[in-house]
Order: C-alpha cells, then structure tokens, then sequence
C-alpha cells in the first residue's frame, strides 16, 4: 500500500493557490527569459540582492522605499523557477540555491526591523522581530526536515506568500508596524506548531 495514502489531508495554502493562478504567465515568462540566455540561478540572485537593498532602506527607517524594493524582488522568486523548467534544468543545486538565498532574505528583513527597532529604543518591538525572525526560520526548517522524512509539508497559516504579504503591508503603512510584528511573531510560531503536529500525524498514521 502507498504509504502517502495514510498522510493526513493538507488544506491548500495561498502559496499553492497563487502558484496555480500566475503558473501560465510565469511559464511564457520564464521560457522568453530563457530563450534570451538568462540562467535561473542569476534570476534568483538578482531578487536576493533586490531584498538587500531594500533591507538597507528600512534599517534606515525608510520603509515604503525598502517595500517598493521587496515588491520588485518578488517575481524573482517565482520566475527563477520558471525560467529553470524552459530549460528543463535536471539538477537540484538551483532549489537549493533558491532555499537558501530565500532564508538569508527573511533574515536581512528580520535584521533591518530589529536594527531599526533598536536604534529608537523600541525594545519590545525588538524582541517580536527576532521572535518573528526564530518562526520564520522554524517555518522552513520543519519543512525540510519532514521532507528528510518522506512527508510533504506545506500546511500552516503563514507559509512564506502570508509572511510576506504582512511585511508589505506594515512597510507601506508604517503605523502598522507593532501589529504586523505582532502578527509575524505569533503566525510563525504557530504555523511551525501546525507542521510538527501534521508530521507526527503523518508518521504516527504510517506506523513510523
């Protein structure tokens, strides 16, 4: 028997739903980027470095310029892989790459909120931000090491389409920022509860 059969059902994220509504547009997309010889991998560069210098701005508190930034660097991070199918890449370092250049951008994110929140002595505001930073991390973490378990794990409230949906708000109407912080904090730490708890089931149901 497929031991997949016994896996809880897994409710579609928006992240699923998105990838469902954009998938023929970035398929056309990715093939014309191909087709003029740009790699994905310098797609998925190109958007870490977009993050960078938006980073740079909300350290310096200028957050709507740091948001318009972090807009221009999300369609990096769907094209990379679309223009990898027109090429029909085989191998796996470009997901890896693209995972990885994804947690250090949530991490230069995190960095610039709390270097801002510390340097105004918004201490509270400090500590959510790294709270954030611990759940966005664990939100990605526990994915990964199900996957290391056989169990495909995209549940949660807050997969990273949700996170950033946030983050963008909060930078483009400042006086969000203590909610939306808030939010962060407490969306990513229960979102790492839910996919602890659906691997559990998941293994348990197997029998492992």
């Amino acid at each position: 028997m497929d031991s997949s059969t016994n896996e809880p059902q897994a409710p579609q994220t928006l992240t699923d739903w998105l990838r469902h509504q954009t998938s023929g547009t970035l398929s056309r997309v990715g093939i014309v980027l191909h087709n003029i010889g740009i790699h994905p991998d310098t797609v998925t560069f190109l958007g870490w470095i977009l993050v960078m210098v938006g980073a740079g701005f909300i350290a310096n508190g200028q957050m709507q310029i740091g948001a318009l930034w972090l807009i221009l660097a999300l369609p990096m991070d769907a094209l990379d892989g679309a223009v990898a199918r027109a090429m029909q890449r085989q191998g796996r370092f470009g997901a890896m790459l693209d995972s990885t250049l994804d947690r250090y951008a949530d991490g230069f994110i995190f960095a610039a909120l709390s270097y801002h929140f510390a340097l105004n002595d918004l201490m509270g505001l400090f500590a959510l931000a790294q709270v954030a930073l611990i759940g966005s991390f664990l939100v990605s973490y526990t994915r990964a090491r199900a996957e290391g378990l056989g169990v495909d794990c995209k549940v949660g409230i807050f997969t990273r389409v949700e996170r950033l949906a946030v983050i963008m708000l909060m930078l483009l109407i400042p006086i969000l920022l203590p909610i939306g912080v808030t939010v962060l904090a407490i969306g990513t730490q229960v979102t790492a509860g839910q996919r602890i708890w659906y691997v559990y089931r998941s293994l348990k149901n197997r029998g492992d």
